[in-house]
């Protein structure tokens, strides 16, 4: 059986140009090694109309319980002006002691330290008790329709069961043991119309500006505090990312003004009854006076919490051990696939250090791809004890 290390698994993975939806021979690449192992591999496609179809992969080495799942993505944002890059961003090339390349901490460089875990994992324990599993999709940088969300639906009518997840996303903000993520506030889009009376600034009584009113009801919603907070997350935030009016005269009054606005919520929410208190706060402000529609997008992105327990102790002891930081369990950030796979089983988040994802010359430390493999490592052994 081929020795593979992080860093060569990471590279591999790094010149693979698998921007999203494209496969780009990164999953190809994934299903050898793991065949190579030992693992069943599964290699699903999922269409949705309006969706680009998206290759995924489902592996398992082992047939008992307790199941433990590695999760992730092999898809990766655009690298943008390539000249802008000190090196190829699908070149996976090493200067400084660091690793350069897109996806290089989001999260290619996670997905590798996974495996070379896991491998040397079962090379060392073939005879383990349980299951060890891997879940990627191509689909997380994107609509995130036709990826995880439907990998694990799959999984699930095969009769798969997890007991626990590891999605290495990059969570730590600064180096690496700073942060788990034990789970993530959710996201809704709400848009406002207003509707006025266009009509000639000289003659304001003839006209009924709706700019005024709409200020009026963004002034409601932001107004009072959603809510205070939980032990785990920060306090529910609004944040008002658009208003529109699209008038090229400034002599006319507008007939209609448009906002939209964004809620990042804790599990104090569910997007249902935020809408309604959203709805409840325009409805007081508006009264009689204001002619407004408002619509709200559908989410998929509600909040969620892996409370405390063995399993997430089970990663903060891995981490302290291999770094000598107590990493903080958070809340914070974006969204991530891990809202559909808290639906199956618990879930916590753990990766590199995320400060260049997204970002020109992308790029990891190759000592912190050594440290991450060694806690996951470590995990895989605290979960199965000999």
């Amino acid at each position: 059986m081929t020795i593979y290390t992080p860093l060569s698994l990471a590279q591999s993975l790094l010149r693979c140009p698998s921007v999203t939806p494209e496969e780009g021979g990164a999953l190809a690449f994934i299903e050898g090694v793991l065949r190579e192992a030992g693992f069943e591999v599964h290699r699903p496609v999922f269409s949705e109309p309006g969706t680009p179809d998206v290759e995924n992969l489902y592996a398992r080495s082992g047939s008992g319980r307790p199941y433990l799942l590695f999760a992730g993505h092999t898809d990766v944002v655009p690298p943008g002006d390539r000249a802008r890059w000190r090196h190829d961003p699908f070149g996976g090339e090493i200067d400084g002691g660091e690793l350069h390349g897109r996806g290089a901490v989001d999260m290619k460089g996670g997905i590798a330290c996974m495996m070379a875990a896991a491998l040397a994992f079962i090379r060392e324990r073939p005879d383990f008790p349980g299951s060890i599993g891997f879940l990627i999709t191509g689909d997380e940088e994107g609509p995130a329709v036709n990826g995880t969300v439907k990998l694990l639906d799959w999984a699930k009518a095969r009769g798969e069961r997890f007991d626990a997840c590891i999605l290495g996303e990059p969570t730590n903000p600064e180096r690496l043991g700073d942060m788990i993520k034990i789970g993530r506030r959710g996201s809704l889009t709400g848009h406002v119309t207003v509707e006025g009376k266009q009509g000639h600034v000289a003659y304001p009584h003839l006209a009924d500006n709706p700019i005024p009113h709409l200020l009026r009801l963004l002034g409601a919603l932001v107004a009072k505090p959603l809510d205070s907070g939980t032990a785990h997350f920060d306090a529910s935030n609004l944040e008002v990312t658009t208003v529109d009016v699209g008038n090229p005269a400034s002599n006319v009054i507008p007939a209609a003004a448009r906002a939209t606005f964004n809620i990042r919520f804790n599990d104090l929410w569910t997007p249902e009854s935020l809408e309604g208190e959203i709805a409840r706060r325009l409805r007081e402000a508006a009264g009689n006076a204001v002619r407004y529609t408002l619509t709200m997008e559908p989410t998929n992105a509600v909040a969620f919490l892996t409370e405390p327990n063995d399993f997430v102790r089970f990663v903060a002891d891995a981490v302290e051990a291999e770094t000598g930081i107590r990493p903080k369990l958070s809340t914070t950030g974006g969204t991530s696939d891990a809202r559909f796979i808290v639906r199956h089983c618990p879930v916590v988040e753990f990766g590199l250090v995320g400060q260049t994802m997204h970002q020109v010359d992308e790029r990891v430390a190759v000592a912190d791809l050594d440290r991450l493999a060694a806690i996951y490592r470590k995990v895989l052994e605290a979960y199965f004890p000999a």
